[in-house]
């Protein structure tokens, strides 16, 4: 049975400089519809409730998560890791009720505290963004 570094040293040599040309040959743009077929199969899956297929599915829907990422790292922007520590920031930051000292309240409350989490992250971002582009501005 292979593991989850062995997946990633697949996808790197498939990448690689004798890997498949396919593979070579793809970028973030070109894999888009890749995404979307892969996503909406799996959506398929669930709906037929073939869980034998929904394994194979979230598998193909990994494999784009994953040649993303290793364009990204050959790019220089990030890394899988980099993905697996944002989404993990990101689950400990919206479950404060699990993370954190907030209690758990209904589905609709947690709904509005999630919905709250995230646009307070957006506007921090948007903030950042702003800083940053006057700073590159104030340094020409």
């Amino acid at each position: 049975m292979y593991t989850y570094p062995q997946l990633l040293e697949i996808i790197k040599e498939l990448r690689g400089e004798h890997g498949c040309p396919w593979d070579k040959a793809q970028t973030h743009e070109s894999l888009i519809s890749c995404l979307r077929d892969e996503c909406e199969e799996v959506v398929e899956a669930i709906e037929k409730k073939d869980e034998e297929n929904l394994c194979e599915e979230l598998g193909d829907v990994l494999l784009q998560v994953l040649l993303h990422a290793q364009i990204a790292k050959e790019e220089g922007l990030f890394t899988m890791e980099d993905v697996v520590n944002t989404l993990a920031e990101k689950m400990v930051r919206r479950h404060p009720h699990v993370f954190g000292d907030e209690e758990y309240g209904s589905l609709e409350q947690n709904k509005k505290r999630w919905e709250e989490i995230k646009k307070a992250e957006r506007e921090a971002k948007s903030n950042k963004n702003r800083t940053n582009i006057r700073n590159t501005l104030d340094k020409q």
